[in-house]
């Protein structure tokens, strides 16, 4: 029994005539993604209105969105072009193990604007009480800590076997499933804690945004302004679409048996690492009259 020292990603697809057209649309939503995200960054450093609660997890979700979708997205257009689409093992460990990390913050992440926009709406008079500066830190503080542990449980589940046999990974970049089935010894247990982690993660987390947006959405019919109540819909519902997209992608691919993967695991990963981290600028930042109003500013500046 040995260890492979590489391992070769088939990508999304093996045609070569669809590869070019897949790197020009991957590139062009990578390059959306740095700049929405790295832009709300800086714009929110820069503007010292912003410099609240809200927008401080903004920032956070926004760092965490950028990092997923680097851990991915460069490999995987690389590989389009090119016919060497080897990765070392100790690469591949990185990847996932990254991939894990920020990708885990980002529910956690989720939960906290969640939360922040339910005392926000619910509990305004004690908003600043309960969403302290102190508080703020140590939520995001805790979110990384719980991301990073789960990280490591998840990629000594994943490449703590034995891999001596095949190395094609039938997926574009080093993720759970695809790599354990390359593992030469008994992997039953390993996904069963998988799948623990992973509902507790992500069920947990996403029970805590559907909770508080139902007691928003209480508060929003309780608004005697046809208009507020309006905006406050648009809002959530906008907010609630992006979070079932990610969840939604996320327990499809990994709250499922072994025997039931398919292609249309890729066609989902696609989805929440690289789709979403494209699209939550313009749906959590981008919509905000407070960002408009910032943007506006510094354009006047400049």
């Amino acid at each position: 029994n040995h260890t492979q020292i590489k391992f070769i990603l088939l990508g999304i697809t093996e045609s070569p005539y669809v590869q070019a057209p897949l790197f020009g649309l991957f590139l062009l939503i990578y390059i959306i993604t740095l700049v929405g995200n790295i832009g709300i960054m800086v714009l929110v450093w820069m503007v010292p209105s912003l410099h609240t609660p809200m927008y401080f997890f903004l920032t956070h979700f926004s760092f965490a969105d950028v990092c997923c979708a680097t851990v991915i997205s460069p490999k995987m257009l690389t590989d389009l072009l090119s016919e060497n689409k080897t990765i070392s093992f100790a690469g591949c460990v990185m990847q996932f193990h990254c991939f894990a990390f920020f990708a885990a913050a980002e529910c956690h992440l989720l939960a906290v604007m969640a939360y922040d926009r339910h005392v926000a709406i619910c509990n305004p008079l004690l908003y600043m009480t309960v969403i302290s500066s102190h508080v703020c830190r140590q939520l995001v503080a805790s979110s990384y800590l719980i991301a990073f542990l789960s990280a490591i449980i998840y990629t000594a589940c994943t490449f703590g076997g034995s891999f001596c046999g095949p190395n094609q990974i039938n997926h574009f970049f080093c993720d759970a499933s695809p790599v354990l089935k390359l593992a030469c010894s008994d992997t039953r247990s390993n996904e069963m804690v998988i799948f623990a982690f992973v509902a507790i993660n992500a069920v947990g987390t996403s029970v805590i945004v559907l909770l508080s947006y139902i007691c928003i959405l209480r508060m929003v019919l309780r608004m005697h302004s046809a208009w507020s109540r309006s905006r406050a819909f648009n809002t959530c519902a906008c907010h609630l679409i992006a979070v079932s997209l990610f969840y939604g992608t996320i327990f499809f691919t990994y709250l499922q048996p072994a025997s039931s993967h398919s292609s249309l695991d890729k066609v989902a990963s696609i989805f929440y690492t690289i789709v979403t981290p494209m699209l939550n600028p313009f749906i959590y930042s981008l919509r905000n009259k407070e960002v408009k109003c910032a943007l506006a500013k510094c354009r006047r500046r400049m």
